[in-house]
């Protein structure tokens, strides 16, 4: 899927990246339910709902692949981040038995030779708690 991005230098801000992720999930069917979550051990994007299935979403852009693609950054590292701040959310936020969650990863990157296109790859279950 293709965006046409409006910024400036034709690169996103981290925000940019997430709204248009925030959007293109929209567009696929999921519904938003936190933004921005943080805790002491990092931040996830967004807590989106498909379904009855809670979903953890880590956006990445990348304005080009010299030092790994954008999902290729979402390393061991950054997942167990991602886990931990998981569990807090659910810990603090659910009351009784947590729903079903999943990890996603949605990467932006440059469309070909046009900066002002964007492609999106979106990795379900990228990872596992």
């Amino acid at each position: 899927m293709r965006f046409t991005l409006k910024a400036k230098d034709g690169k996103p801000s981290g925000q940019q990246a997430e709204d248009l992720a925030l959007n293109f999930l929209k567009q696929q069917g999921l519904n938003p339910v936190v933004r921005n979550y943080q805790c002491r051990t990092g931040e996830i994007d967004l807590v989106m709902r498909e379904g009855q299935q809670l979903v953890f979403v880590e956006v990445r852009y990348r304005n080009n692949a010299r030092f790994g693609s954008a999902a290729e950054s979402v390393n061991v590292t950054k997942q167990q981040k991602l886990i931990s701040c998981a569990r807090h959310y659910l810990a603090r936020e659910i009351d009784g038995q947590p729903p079903a969650c999943r990890f996603d990863v949605v990467a932006i990157y440059p469309s070909g030779t046009e900066k002002s296109s964007l492609q999106f790859d979106w990795i379900k279950n990228a990872f596992q708690a």
